[in-house]
């Protein structure tokens, strides 16, 4: 299925993938250049500081389900997200959810690893954050909007993607699903 690109399909709608069904297609850019959300999830590369957590990767995460959240910490939609982020990482982190902040900076400030610290404080953010001053992981995923939640399953494929606020309870859903399988 082919979802034609809107500021607000792109923002703010749901990009959802099962198995059964096929990769969704959504038209990224004017320039007809298209993305899937399906296949495996590329590994953490280019990672500056590894914060809550020694350095992670995706191999190391086979078994579990993985919620990748791509964010930085002057973005106010970012900040919206964070307390249902929060509240999944406390609620499923004991059922086999990881929550992986991705910090990818979109202003100069927000390089500085003790930026990203005082707000992971300030934040109150116990999940591992990874420090993606070079856009390696972004990159990597070909990841676009902050914020940006790639759900991947025990197999280590992305089964979800959600770019921009909204949708909690269809992205809780997904996360409930993935655990119980």
């Amino acid at each position: 299925m082919r979802i034609p690109a809107t500021p607000l399909s792109i923002i703010a709608a749901s990009i959802l993938v099962a198995a059964t069904a096929g990769p969704v297609l959504v038209e990224a850019a004017p320039s007809g250049r298209t993305t899937t959300a399906q296949g495996t999830a590329p590994e953490f590369t280019g990672i500056d500081h590894w914060l809550n957590s020694p350095p992670l990767t995706m191999q190391s995460l086979r078994g579990k389900v993985v919620l990748v959240d791509f964010w930085t910490y002057g973005c106010i939609n970012c900040f919206h997200t964070l307390p249902h982020v929060e509240a999944w990482d406390q609620q499923y982190r004991s059922k086999g959810l990881t929550i992986i902040g991705v910090h990818t900076p979109e202003f100069p400030n927000e390089r500085n690893t003790e930026n990203v610290k005082e707000a992971i404080r300030r934040y109150g953010i116990r999940f591992p954050v990874a420090q993606d001053n070079d856009y390696a992981t972004w990159n990597a995923y070909g990841n676009q909007y902050w914020p940006a939640f790639y759900l991947i399953d025990k197999t280590g494929h992305v089964v979800y993607t959600h770019v921009g606020e909204g949708q909690y309870e269809q992205t809780q859903a997904w996360i409930e699903k993935l655990l119980a399988q």
